[in-house]
């Protein structure tokens, strides 16, 4: 579950060169970036959930800092987390 300084988003398009396109829960659209302990080791695919975090200084964008696998985000959806 988020902190107060994160929340959840799905991928809405792949940007490249580790960039994506977020919609996140407070109904924004953000550029999110990848970081590269994630790059190789969990691959993100459009229609994804994550869970990510704004920046404090533009808040148009975001880090991803995990990925929920299908089971998980299923559940989210099923318990209202994710619209």
């Amino acid at each position: 579950m988020p902190n107060d300084d994160e929340m959840f988003a799905v991928v809405t398009d792949m940007l490249g060169g580790g960039r994506v396109r977020l919609r996140c829960n407070d109904g924004k659209e953000r550029m999110g970036r990848i970081p590269g302990r994630m790059r190789f080791r969990t691959w993100i695919n459009e229609d994804d959930v994550v869970l990510i975090e704004p920046w404090d200084w533009q808040d148009e964008k975001a880090d991803v800092e995990w990925r929920y696998d299908s089971q998980d985000a299923a559940q989210l959806r099923d318990e209202g987390h994710i619209n």
